[in-house]
């Protein structure tokens, strides 16, 4: 029987909820000092759970849709903005602050925890479908990122009520301890997102795991603790939800891996041959079999389609190797499609692959379909693949090190690729050129995005590296590579342009051409050569400013 509990002095603040509510203590069956310690510790797994659901809408939508400021942008300020709705929300459940939170906890861990898998699944399967299912990712990204935020502002004046139940204190006292232990699980959650969950159990086991986690968490506090506080129909209701949650996220778990597999196929097609994660990308294969070509995808991104990427690296390669090529540099590249088509010209002597990823030079130099695509190119001992972050190692570089420099980065929109288009690296690579070097850079599709490709023109000529353009390409329904990432159910719809614009740079402007003394390249000759000249030449924009490692303007 629940003793009543004495009137309120004058002037305190009203009671929600009579005994039970925010005016009486709680009735814990431990010591109010290890009481308050369970809830803070409950604070601290809370906010863990909620940092990493956050993280992982920023990294999955980066992945599946493209530019990751934009959308840790979006996440981050929907997200923030439903915190406060959930907050103003939560103070209606104050005086049945136990049972609220129990069953916050409980949605938050099946919204949370589901959330990449079901944003990865319509990613999947109706990604291409054009009209309103082209933006479904976008849409449901912004819903989840809505209703996370709900659930997390909603936490924190229910557990301000529940520490207060527990042992009553000045304000003040209790939003700092709340907050602190708060800002803590935020930092542990934080760094295991990047260093434990994605690299040892990927996105969606992650995002599964710590639901888990979270319904675990919050149904322990709430029935441990509180328990003696919630009649026997709501205890046992909190108790369906969570084992209805944990069923759901461990069913969830264990078929991960085929569905994982499912919605591979149905972005890649059927014939993914090699999927693997390296320590900074996904890295999938498909093709060469039965004829097949051989496609590679990085982080859902095409770079390179068999069918035509002999067409790319020869345009890429041979004018830059038209003058001194004996020391070339590859920045990117780590396919060894570019090394190739180097090493097709005598009086090479070394080739630096100046790769992020050593992984995929890994499995370029041992897959049989990508060695064999690349000639077996990292065979050659002239070529050594060089790893790390690319500023640090120009820096290092000694001046005059390369007669020639090919960049065969992803598009300039990409952005974690933007610093690699910038006036302060370009000026590090013209530095590390020889004086009668060249450098060629893929500068993206002119034709698709021509602001971009002549903002790099912009930047070369900023940095003392004036440039002359041109492209090479022709009409196709399909992505090239450096395309955003999707689904490749091509729209309908007649075929649109398609075209790589590249940029031959040196300290005087070079006059693209072909070596003479190398072989014949199979697609890219003399006349195609100067075609593509005037072709880029009139679709130039004049007046762009350059792109700055402060400023980026793609």
């Amino acid at each position: 029987m629940i003793e009543p509990h004495a009137p309120a002095p004058p002037g305190s603040p009203p009671s929600w909820g009579g005994p039970c509510g925010p005016e009486a203590p709680a009735r814990l069956p431990v010591r109010p000092a290890v009481g308050r310690f369970l809830v803070l510790a409950g604070v601290f797994v809370c906010a863990a759970c909620g940092l990493v659901y956050e993280l992982e809408l920023v990294a999955l939508a980066s992945y599946l849709i493209g530019d990751s400021v934009t959308q840790a942008s979006v996440v981050l300020s929907v997200m923030v903005f439903a915190m406060g709705l959930g907050s103003l929300a939560a103070k209606r459940l104050r005086g049945l602050a136990a049972a609220g939170f129990g069953a916050l906890e409980a949605a938050l861990a099946l919204v949370g925890g589901s959330s990449a898998m079901l944003l990865y699944a319509v990613f999947a399967w109706t990604g291409g479908w054009g009209g309103l299912w082209a933006d479904g990712p976008r849409i449901l990204l912004v819903a989840f990122s809505l209703a996370i935020g709900v659930l997390i502002g909603a936490e924190v004046p229910l557990l301000m009520e529940l520490i207060q139940r527990v042992r009553r204190q000045d304000p003040g006292g209790a939003v700092a301890d709340l907050f602190a232990a708060d800002y803590v699980g935020a930092l542990v959650g934080g760094l295991a997102f990047p260093f434990v969950l994605l690299p040892f159990l990927g996105q969606l086991t992650g995002a599964l795991l710590t639901g888990t986690v979270n319904a675990v968490v919050g149904a322990a506090l709430v029935l441990g603790l509180f328990r003696r506080d919630l009649a026997r129909r709501a205890r046992w209701l909190l108790l369906t939800a969570n084992a209805v949650v944990l069923a759901l996220l461990a069913t969830a778990t264990v078929l991960a891996d085929d569905f994982e597999r499912a919605a591979r196929h149905a972005v890649y097609g059927q014939d993914v041959r090699v999927a693997v994660r390296t320590g900074v990308q996904e890295v999938v294969l498909t093709g060469d079999a039965d004829g097949r070509p051989l496609d590679l995808f990085l982080d859902g991104r095409l770079r390179v389609r068999g069918s035509d990427e002999r067409s790319y690296h020869e345009a890429l390669v041979h004018p830059a190797m038209g003058g001194p090529h004996a020391r070339v540099l590859i920045l990117g590249g780590g396919d060894g499609l570019a090394a190739r088509e180097v090493l097709r010209h005598p009086g090479v002597r070394r080739v630096d692959v100046l790769e992020a990823d050593p992984g995929l030079a890994r499995l370029a130099r041992h897959d049989p379909g990508l060695s064999t695509l690349n000639e077996h190119a990292y065979g050659d001992a002239r070529v050594r693949v060089l790893s790390g972050d690319a500023f640090h190692r120009l820096r290092a570089t000694p001046s005059a090190t390369y007669d020639v420099v090919i960049s065969d980065l992803p598009d300039p929109g990409v952005t974690a690729s933007t610093k690699l288009y910038s006036q302060e690296f370009y000026g590090l690579l013209r530095r590390v050129l020889a004086p009668d070097g060249r450098l060629a850079v893929h500068a993206g599709p002119v034709d698709a995005r021509p602001r971009a490709f002549w903002t790099v023109d912009a930047t070369l000529r900023a940095a003392g590296l004036p440039a002359v353009a041109y492209r090479v390409g022709a009409r196709d329904t399909g992505p090239g590579p450096g395309s955003v990432p999707g689904p490749r159910r091509a729209a309908a719809g007649p075929p649109a342009p398609r075209g790589w614009g590249f940029l031959l740079a040196a300290r005087t402007a070079p006059a693209p051409r072909l070596d003479p003394a190398a072989p014949r390249p199979h697609s890219l000759t003399p006349d195609s050569l100067a075609r593509g000249v005037r072709e880029a030449a009139r679709t130039r924009m004049a007046g762009l400013p350059p792109s700055t490692l402060v400023h980026p303007r793609f």
